[in-house]
């Protein structure tokens, strides 16, 4: 069954996206067409779309590459 998770993130551009987080989210989650971000939301939201991906996978590496990264619970 897949899931959605929702993260508030500090990410603000398609260039740091592109430049910095494409290619780390691509390796976590295997496929590009799973998660997306809405700039345009005052959150910066990254949705993943997923099956057997914990938030853990995607909130810690972001830490790491220095960006906030929160779970948005329903």
């Amino acid at each position: 069954m897949k899931t959605v998770l929702v993260f508030k993130t500090s990410i603000n551009s398609e260039l740091t996206i592109k430049q910095k987080v494409e290619h780390l989210l691509n390796n976590i989650t295997r496929n590009p067409d799973s998660w997306n971000f809405d700039l345009e939301d005052c959150d910066n939201i990254l949705r993943v779309e997923t099956q057997n991906v914990a938030p853990e996978e995607i909130i810690n590496p972001l830490i790491k590459e220095g960006f906030y990264c929160e779970e948005l619970k329903d």
